[in-house]
C-alpha cells in the first residue's frame, strides 16, 4: 500500500545483532522505507557501517534504502554506495565543497539524491540545489547520536524551504530525522514534513506494527 506520507524507520536503533530479522519486522509491520545512517567519526563523532553492510541489507528487504550520508568529503565514495544498493543518496550541505557536482554525481548514478541541512544551517545554504533534489533532510537534532530530543526550532526553516519550492515547482519530498514520536510528527507534519525517520519510536516499541499505525495516525491532520 503506497502512502502520501512514509515512515522510514531508522535503522541505527535496531538490534544489529538480529538485523536482517529487524529489517524484515519493519517491513512486515508497515514501514515505507529504511533509513540507513552512515557516520564516519569525523564529519559527526560517531562511526557505524559502510557499504559492505549496505550491501548485506539489499538483500534482506523489498523496501528502498534512504541512505544518509554524515561523512566528509561523500563524492569519494558515492559509486561504492550506489553500487552496494542504495535507492537514495542524502549528503550534507555542511560536507560539500562542491553540492551542485556531488548530487550530480548522484543523480548521474542513476540514484535519487537528497540534501541534508543541521539544525544550525540556514536554509539558504541549499537554495542553488534545490533544482537537483529529489528529498530535503531537515535535521531535527544535531547528527551523529540516536535517542535525542526533537529541536522544534528547525520547523521554520523547514516551511520556508516547502514554500520556495512550490513557488519555483520544484517537488522533492521533505524528511525530518531526530526526536520523532506520536507528539512532535503532528508538529513537523503541519510544517510541511511527508517523510518522517522514525528511530525508537518503532523499534524502541514492542510491537512494530503498532507502533507505525500510531504515528501514522498521529499526523492524520
Amino acid at each position: 500500500m503506497a502512502h502520501d506520507t512514509l515512515i522510514a524507520p531508522s535503522l541505527l536503533s535496531a538490534d544489529f545483532t538480529q538485523l536482517h530479522q529487524e529489517m524484515q519486522a519493519v517491513e512486515k509491520a508497515g514501514a515505507d522505507w529504511l533509513h540507513v545512517d552512515v557516520m564516519d567519526g569525523h564529519f559527526v563523532p560517531n562511526l557505524t557501517i559502510g557499504p559492505p553492510v549496505i550491501k548485506k541489507m539489499r538483500g534482506a528487504t523489498s523496501l528502498p534504502l534512504d541512505v544518509h550520508l554524515m561523512i566528509e568529503t561523500p563524492e569519494a565514495s558515492i559509486a561504492q554506495y550506489v553500487e552496494a544498493g542504495a535507492d537514495l543518496l542524502t549528503v550534507h550541505i555542511e560536507a560539500c565543497a562542491d553540492a551542485e557536482a556531488v548530487l550530480m554525481q548522484i543523480k548521474d548514478a542513476g540514484v535519487k539524491a537528497g540534501i541534508a541541512l543541521n539544525p544550525a544551517t540556514p536554509a539558504k545554504e541549499i537554495l542553488s540545489v534545490l533544482h537537483l533534489v529529489d528529498l530535503v533532510l531537515v535535521m531535527t537534532v544535531n547528527p551523529g547520536f540516536g535517542g535525542q530530543s526533537f529541536i522544534s526550532e528547525a520547523l521554520p526553516k523547514l516551511s520556508a524551504i516547502k514554500a520556495l519550492c512550490a513557488e519555483k515547482s520544484f517537488k522533492p519530498r521533505f524528511e525530518v530525522d531526530g526526536g520523532i514520536n506520536g507528539t512532535t510528527i503532528v508538529d513537523a507534519r503541519v510544517a510541511g514534513a511527508d517523510t518522517f525517520v522514525a528511530g525508537t519510536a518503532v523499534f524502541g516499541q514492542n510491537d512494530y506494527a503498532q507502533a507505525i499505525r500510531g504515528l501514522r495516525a498521529a499526523m492524520e491532520i
